[in-house]
């Protein structure tokens, strides 16, 4: 019979580093900073697309339509009988 030796094992938790309330704000004021940069940059890329296509219209003469023509308002004009109803008082 073989003698039985205990053997002893002594687990050793690696170090935890602490977090301060300074590393907590770095950390909110750098997630803003970039959600900032990102917004500014979305802004910046929609605001280029959109003065384009308004270029692009000008240059090969293709302005929508107003609203008031495609509707056929004419300010000062009375409306038409077909569009309104008879109002009786």
């Amino acid at each position: 019979m073989q003698p039985s030796n205990p053997v002893m094992v002594k687990v050793v938790e690696p170090a935890v580093e602490s977090t301060t309330v300074a590393d907590i704000l770095i950390g909110a004021l750098g997630l803003t900073g970039a959600m900032l940069v990102a917004a500014l940059l979305l802004g910046a890329l929609l605001g280029g697309l959109l003065i384009g296509i308004k270029k692009l219209r000008a240059r090969y003469n293709l302005e929508p339509i107003p609203d008031a023509e495609a509707m056929r308002v004419t300010p000062g004009l009375p409306l038409s009988s077909s569009s309104s109803g008879t109002l009786d008082t």
